[in-house]
This record gives structure tokens, C-alpha cells and sequence, in this order.
């Protein structure tokens, strides 16, 4: 950046004003794009793609932001260091969205045609899809845009389709009737990931299905209507109540057909009856039965949840409808036994949460999981892959060591097209990297599979595809595989591991090698945030409001890796507040360094106290910040900044600072600029990965800085800077400071009265104080400062204290204006034998003690003890005031 010939650094910071400029030119300078050194390791992060649909919420801004400090951090230590950025075509979603927009023209996707509804979903994306990356923008990401990837673009379909038929090739992927999660609400498959479990109060209902020889089974079911599809009912083998009914049948109520009885391991003595219903098409435990015992599988319901032909005259209603009807009918014709209050959890749509999954039996494509599995557990078990925080490996390792193959087509037209073509003529299927129009058995005209892949399929193989895979580019040789993966912890199943069996398959080595958790976004009360709650947070309303740094801050400071964050209006208005601290410390350093050119930190010799200190712990708190950032512990290192700016510089040094600023030597002059001007420069380093937009902002105005802070070099640890001994004597000099405050404080002495102090240092610590002369002056309230041998006798009338540096003395007379404190106490003390003279009437009152509720007459009591407290301090106080007159 351009240095600034004269001071024109504004009162104020105006986010609003500066934000947009500094994006801009960072993007323009090329400051995002990784600086390629094949003798240096790379550090590499892929962004987990948003939605084309979506728009920046705060768990978008929460999932970019330990990425983004990460990357910045990396950028200045000189690390060839690259952020893949990009968005995810998001089939569900999107298809949604279109199809919305086409319902309002009085259309349905299958008016206009496959072709037709894909350009119009191309059309829609063109419009909307960029609407996240500009947004992410305002956030301050410092991705590289000129490598901005989509899930559907050119390069990431072949890396698709690539793996696709590779693993159909090798038997792992497969097409076959299974028992699936259906969503009536989207009409597609969804995987075990995709289905969110909640738990709802329901009914059990208990049936009598009439048996052989009057001997009735009863069985008992959440899903009565589901009964319609009904082919036999199960018994345990080694039950001696069935056992002579095994392979007889009983009366199907309703429907009135007989249907056998059939033994199986499957059915629990202890349950109920042991007896269950067996219901194949809607039940995947029961189609496994069906499967082992030749059972007819009847479907009772159609792909919109309604349902269908083979309900009988149930066909048309809703699954609740049908429910009602079977349950009336049960009832009149006396098969209902008994209905019981249930609690369970069901399946619900991660897309559409009000919709219940249903367990479908249909054609769909499957991918092998176990092979796929057994080498992602293992670079798990073996630490080539860390988790941070750990916990999430057991969250992962459950997941993957009971893993079910993944169904991975889904009945929607926007997204990856399943390469497989059906030859109607000879009845061949080809799955085939190029698309085919002829069968290459017998030559006829073949057809291409109509569903597409789960979003997920392609979102997999990102940490890879995005760098050009499965060609062998330079960027994929180079940055693969990743450095880091960062993402929610909710996450896991749909993506990390999907990425990690992915990459192991493809490329034969795992994707990324540390697996970074953030937890999720919750309000000021730890609430989950939701519409229906309306406590929301926009992150756009808040940037323009009080800056991205604000906002960036409020989200990272004090949160451990994998902890939910909570988020308030007031927490980000508490940060505001802190970047408002630095800039206007930052202004009143740089104001005193005008025409300054810095050359280096003096001698150790020309150095105060105070210089030293703060080399100290700025050496101190560049280590700890560095060994927090390496090891991702990124809300624990903005604590260690926070108390860095705010305390350590702000509130101590630059007070100190004015010692030297304000004196009349310009060495000292000189020397303390030095120090100033090392040290902020130093502190809005480590402070650009988290507020990027201020530190480099003031950055522009420092003397002597070159180029950008973006790219400026990470601070490092300087030994020669770090005077350990001075630093605990400067400690043993504030410590003194506090007390005094701390004395004044409890005696309500006004700000501008000044007092002799005067110490009795202990042994060694006599030059300490007698350097600190005029902090204590500044600092503490001293008109002057007095240091007596320990020896000498204390001086009298005196308020007093010790600490481990000495022994502190006030003279009470100098302190405050002895009438009129005598005066404040007498007020104050007829106040409180007002309130005790109240209290003790009420509570000598038979008439409140019988009548009054018991935490009033406790709150009482407890008034009375506080202000008896008080009543006996105030009049030690006046006393020691009368004996100063």
C-alpha cells in the first residue's frame, strides 16, 4: 500500500467506508493467489462448497473463518499457501427452486421436457448462483477466486464420471432392488446421511389377526395402515407358543386373505407377543425376512406418500388418513385390542423436516461401502488422519465401522447424469465414460439411465477434482493431498468421511491430514437459531453494522475446537468496541511518529522499564499465538490477543509510553517510538488473520512498512527482545499500581486528587521503584514518591498495603478532604439505621412474619445482616476520620 505523506488517518473507523477498497485490492494485487516454491511444502485448504441456492448465514461465515485465519497465517510465514474456493450445484435444492418458479408459470418440469427444465436450472444458476460468493466476499475470505471450481463444471463431471464407472468396473458400485429412504417431499431416494431422526409421541396399536383353530395372534404397530401391504406374520423358532402354528396362516383383517405364519430369528420371545408383522415393502428388517422366506412384497404406497392401487379403497388418501380409516375400521369390526401412548424416533427429510422418510423398495444405484471403508478406518486408527478435537474420531469410527452401502441415484433431473445406457433391443447395460448412442453388443439405439447422482457423490471427490483430477496437473501434483479440511461437526457422515474413502479409492492417499471440527451457531441463551424462533442472526445486516472484523472476532474469541458458539447482538457490539480500541490507540502512536523513520530497537541500555516489559511480552505472546495457531487452537490464541491489545498495550504501555513521548530528551523520545512502532506493528500482525480489514488498514499508515499486510512476514520470536527479569520487575511495579487504584477506590477518592506515596522496598527491588517514579505519578495518583528503608518507622495515619515488591504508605490526610468525608458518612450512615431501624420493624411484626411469602422475609433477614455489616464499617471509618483532624 502507498504510505501516507501526512497524518490523515480518521478519528474514527468506518468499516463501511474502508472494507470493500482493501477486498478489491487485495483480489486485484494477487495477494490471493498462491507463490508456487517447489523446495517449500504447500498449505492447502478446500472451502466446503455452499449451495448455489444458499445465502450467507452465520454458520457459512463460522464454517470460512478458521480457514481463512489458517490461510492467512500460512500466507505469512511464507508458505506456498492455496484456498480453493467454489459452490455446489445442490440437485435437491436447486430443483426445488426452479420447479417453484415454473409451478408459478402453470408448468410442471415434465411440460417443458429434461432439456428444456436443465437449461432453465443453468439459467437460474447464472442468476442466483454467484449471490454466496459475492457475499463471502464482504466476509473477507481470501480464497483464490481465479480457481473458483463448481461442482458441475467441465473438469469436476469427468472427475465424476471417472470414478463412477471406475468403481463400477471394479464391483463397487452395483444397481439392484433394496429397501431405500424415500422422501414423498422431493419423490427421491435419500441416503442413511441424508435422514435426521426425531423423536415423536405416537400410538401403538394392538391387532388380533384370527389364527388357525380359534387361536388368535395379536401383533402391535406404530404404522396400522401399512398393514394393507401386509404377507405374513413372524414367530420366533424356539417359541413354544407358535411353534405348531408355524406354516398355518391367519386372517389379513380388512383386506381378508389368509397369510402364513412364518419362523424366523428375526422375532424377539421377550417383545410383546413375539409375534410380529411382516410388511416387506415398507420395513427393511421385514423385507430381509421376506427375502430368506420367499414372502410376496406388495407396496401400499406411491412415490408422493399417498396411497396406491393395491390400498384398495384406501387408495388416494395421505398415510394420516389412511391411518384414521384402518384404525375405524379395526375398531367396528373388533380386531382392535388396545391402543397405547408411544414414543419413538422417526425418520424425517434432512431437506423437507416436516416430511417423514418412508422405507421404499426400489430400483436404485448402490456403492459398495465395506471395501471402501475398511482403508478410511484405517488411516484413522493408524493417525495419518488427526481429528481436533479428538472426541470427533470415535463420532467417525462409529459411523465407518457400521457403514450400509450408500444408494447413491436420486429421481431428479439437475445434476450428474448416472453413465448408464440400456439397449431395449438386446436388453445390455453399458456404463461408459463417453455418452453413447448405440448398443456396442447388437448395434440398436440405446437409452441413458434417467436419475442422477447424490450431490454428495461429487462433493466427495472435491478435496481432488478441484485440482484437476483425474488428469495430472501441476496443481493437483503440487497441493495434493490438502493440508487441512475444516468443517461442522454435523457434517461428518455427509461429507468428511465420503471424502476420505474417496480420496483413498482415487488417488491412493487420503484427501487431508488433520480433519479441523467447528461446532454450530446458537444465540445468546445457547438456543439453536430458527425462524420459528426469530433469533436469527443476518451476517450482511452485521457487517454493515459493525464491520466483518466485528463480526469475525465475535465468532472465533474463547471458542474451543468443536464447541457450538454463541452468538448476540451485544457480543458482536462488545468487538466493535474493541476494533474501535485499536485503531484509536494505533491513531495516538502514529500521531507521535510523524516524520519518524524507524532503524531498529536501541541498545538494551537506552530501553525503560516499560520498554522492556512490553519487548517481553510481546516476544512472549508472538510464541504462545504461533504454538496456538499450529496447533488449531484458534479461539484460545484470540483470547491471548484480545488480553494482549486491550490490557498489555492499550490500557498499560501506551499510558507508559506517554512518559517517554511527552518528556523533553529526544532519545527517549526516539527510543519509545522505536518501541511503539515495534511493537504495533508486531501486534497488527498477529491480529490480520482474525480482523484483516483494520490491521491492514492502520498498516498503511506505519512508517517504514513496505507493501501489504497481507503479505507482510509472520512475526518471529526475538531471544535478544525478551528481558525476563525486567519484565518481572515491571509486573511487581503495576502490581504496586493496582493497589493504590484499588485503595483509592474503596475510600472514594476523586480521580484528580493527588497523595504522596511512599514506599519501603524489599530487598531487591529498590531500582525497580525508584525507575517507576513517574508511572506512579501518572499512573497511580502520586504527587510524589518517597522511598524509606525498610528499617525506618511507618509513617502514621496512613492508609496502607503490601505487595511483593514493598511496603505502600498513603498519608490519609493528603488522600481525601477530611470534612467532607466526614459528612458523606454521617449521610450515609443515618441512611443505613433507616433501613436497619425498617427492617427490624418488619421482622419484629407477627403480622408480616405469619402473612409474608418466605423468600420475602429471607430477603429481609439477609438486608438486615448486610447493612449491620455496613453500619459497623461506616463507623470504623468515621472514627479513623475523626482522628485525622
Amino acid at each position: 500500500m502507498e504510505q501516507q505523506t501526512e497524518f490523515t488517518m480518521e478519528k474514527v473507523f468506518a468499516p463501511n467506508q474502508v472494507e470493500k477498497r482493501i477486498y478489491d485490492m487485495w483480489e486485484n494485487s494477487g495477494a490471493f493467489k498462491p507463490v508456487i516454491d517447489p523446495s517449500k511444502k504447500p498449505f492447502t485448504i478446500v472451502m466446503p462448497p455452499p449451495n448455489i441456492t444458499g445465502q450467507l448465514h452465520v454458520g457459512h461465515a463460522l464454517d470460512e473463518l478458521p480457514q481463512d485465519i489458517l490461510i492467512r497465517y500460512h500466507r505469512m510465514k511464507g508458505d506456498p499457501t492455496l484456498w480453493v474456493p467454489g459452490t455446489d450445484h445442490a440437485a435437491i435444492a436447486t430443483e426445488v427452486k426452479v420447479v417453484d418458479a415454473l409451478r408459478k408459470e402453470g408448468l410442471s418440469k415434465q411440460d417443458i421436457g429434461r432439456e428444456a427444465f436443465l437449461q432453465r436450472t443453468w439459467e437460474w444458476k447464472k442468476e442466483y448462483g454467484g449471490r454466496i460468493v459475492r457475499q463471502l466476499r464482504k466476509l473477507g475470505v481470501s480464497c483464490d477466486w481465479s480457481r473458483e471450481r463448481f461442482t458441475m463444471d467441465e473438469g469436476l463431471s469427468k472427475a465424476v464420471r471417472e470414478t463412477f464407472v471406475r468403481l463400477y468396473e471394479k464391483g463397487l458400485i452395483y444397481r439392484g432392488k433394496r429397501m431405500i429412504n424415500w422422501c414423498p417431499a422431493c419423490k427421491s431416494a435419500l441416503s442413511d446421511a441424508e435422514v435426521e431422526y426425531v423423536e415423536q409421541q405416537s400410538s401403538l396399536w394392538h391387532i388380533r389377526y384370527p389364527g388357525p383353530d380359534g387361536r388368535d395372534i395379536i401383533v402391535a404397530t406404530t404404522r396400522p395402515e401399512t398393514m394393507l401391504g401386509d404377507t405374513a406374520v413372524c414367530v420366533n423358532p424356539n417359541d413354544p407358543r407358535y411353534t405348531d402354528m408355524v406354516g398355518k396362516t391367519v386372517l389379513l383383517p380388512i383386506v381378508n386373505k389368509q397369510i402364513p405364519i412364518v419362523a424366523d430369528d428375526y422375532a424377539e420371545m421377550e417383545f410383546g407377543t413375539g409375534a410380529v408383522k411382516m410388511t416387506p415393502a415398507h420395513d427393511p428388517n421385514d423385507y430381509e425376512v421376506a427375502l430368506r422366506h420367499n414372502l410376496e412384497i406388495i407396496c401400499v404406497l406411491a412415490e408422493d406418500g399417498r396411497m396406491n392401487e393395491n390400498a384398495g379403497r384406501f387408495q388416494g388418501m395421505t398415510g394420516l388418513e389412511c391411518r384414521k380409516a384402518v384404525v375405524k375400521q379395526l375398531e367396528e369390526e373388533g380386531y382392535l385390542v388396545k391402543v397405547e401412548p408411544y414414543t419413538h424416533n422417526v425418520g424425517t427429510c434432512y431437506r423437507h423436516h416436516d416430511t417423514v422418510v418412508e422405507p421404499y423398495l426400489s430400483d436404485q444405484w448402490f456403492v459398495s461401502m465395506k471395501p471402501l471403508a475398511e482403508p478410511a478406518i484405517e488411516v484413522v486408527k493408524n493417525k495419518e488422519l488427526t481429528f481436533v478435537p479428538e472426541r470427533f474420531e470415535k463420532t467417525y469410527l462409529q459411523w465407518m465401522e457400521n457403514i450400509r452401502d450408500w444408494c447413491i441415484s436420486r429421481q431428479l433431473w439437475w445434476g450428474h447424469r448416472i453413465p448408464a445406457f440400456y439397449c431395449d433391443a438386446c436388453g445390455e447395460m453399458t456404463v461408459s465414460r463417453e455418452d453413447i448412442t448405440t448398443c456396442p453388443k447388437c448395434g440398436a439405439p440405446v437409452r441413458q439411465d434417467e436419475d442422477v447422482l447424490d450431490t454428495w457423490f461429487s462433493s466427495a471427490l472435491w478435496p481432488f477434482s478441484t485440482l484437476g483430477w483425474p488428469e495430472e496437473t501441476e496443481d493437483y501434483k503440487y497441493f495434493y493431498p490438502n493440508s487441512v479440511l475444516s468443517c461442522g461437526y454435523d457434517i461428518i457422515f455427509f461429507w468428511l468421511a465420503r471424502m476420505v474413502f474417496s480420496g483413498i479409492e482415487q488417488t491412493g492417499k487420503c484427501p487431508f491430514s488433520v480433519a479441523l471440527m467447528h461446532g454450530l451457531v446458537r444465540d445468546g441463551q445457547g438456543r439453536k437459531m430458527s425462524k420459528s424462533l426469530g433469533n436469527g442472526i443476518d451476517p450482511i445486516e452485521v457487517i454493515d453494522k459493525y464491520g466483518a472484523d466485528a463480526l469475525r472476532f465475535s465468532l472465533m474469541m474463547g471458542v474451543s475446537p468443536g464447541s457450538d458458539v454463541r452468538l448476540s447482538d451485544e457480543k458482536i457490539e462488545s468487538f466493535r468496541n474493541f476494533a474501535n480500541k485499536i485503531w484509536n490507540a494505533s491513531r495516538f502512536a502514529l500521531m507521535n511518529m510523524q516524520g519518524f523513520v524507524p532503524k531498529g530497537i536501541p541498545a538494551a541500555e537506552r530501553l525503560s522499564l516499560a520498554d522492556k516489559w512490553i519487548l517481553s511480552e510481546f516476544q512472549s505472546t508472538a510464541r504462545e499465538i504461533t504454538d496456538n495457531l499450529e496447533n488449531f487452537d484458534l479461539g484460545l490464541a484470540a483470547t491471548k490477543l484480545y488480553d494482549f491489545v486491550w490490557s498489555t498495550f492499550c490500557d498499560w504501555y501506551i499510558e507508559m509510553a506517554k512518559q517517554g513521548l511527552y518528556g523533553e530528551a529526544d532519545e527517549a523520545k526516539n527510543t519509545t517510538r522505536e518501541v511503539l512502532c515495534y511493537v504495533l506493528t508486531g501486534m497488527l500482525k498477529l491480529l490480520h488473520p482474525y480482523m484483516p480489514f483494520i490491521t491492514e488498514e492502520v498498516y498503511g499508515y506505519l512508517p517504514g512498512a513496505e507493501g501489504m499486510l497481507i503479505t507482510a512476514k509472520w512475526p518471529e520470536v526475538c531471544e535478544a527482545l525478551d528481558f525476563p527479569e525486567e519484565a518481572r520487575q515491571m509486573e511487581g511495579v503495576m502490581e504496586v499500581i493496582r493497589t493504590i487504584r484499588n485503595l483509592r477506590a474503596e475510600m472514594n477518592v476523586a480521580p484528580g486528587r493527588r497523595a504522596r506515596l511512599i514506599l519501603k522496598p524489599h530487598a531487591g527491588w529498590a531500582d525497580a521503584l525508584k525507575a517507576a517514579e513517574g508511572y506512579f505519578c501518572r499512573l497511580a495518583g502520586a504527587s510524589q514518591v518517597e522511598l524509606l528503608d525498610m528499617g525506618d518507622s511507618n509513617p502514621e495515619k496512613s492508609a496502607s498495603a503490601v505487595t511483593e515488591a514493598c511496603e505502600l504508605y498513603i498519608p490519609l490526610g493528603e488522600l481525601v478532604d477530611v470534612e467532607k468525608e466526614l459528612a458523606r458518612l454521617a449521610k450515609d450512615l443515618k441512611n443505613v439505621e433507616g433501613e436497619i431501624a425498617r427492617a427490624n420493624g418488619k421482622l419484629n411484626n407477627q403480622g408480616f412474619v405469619a402473612k409474608a411469602p418466605a423468600n420475602l422475609i429471607q430477603q429481609e433477614r439477609e438486608k438486615l445482616v448486610t447493612n449491620t455489616q455496613l453500619l459497623e464499617k461506616l463507623k470504623a471509618r468515621i472514627a479513623e476520620m475523626e482522628s485525622l483532624r
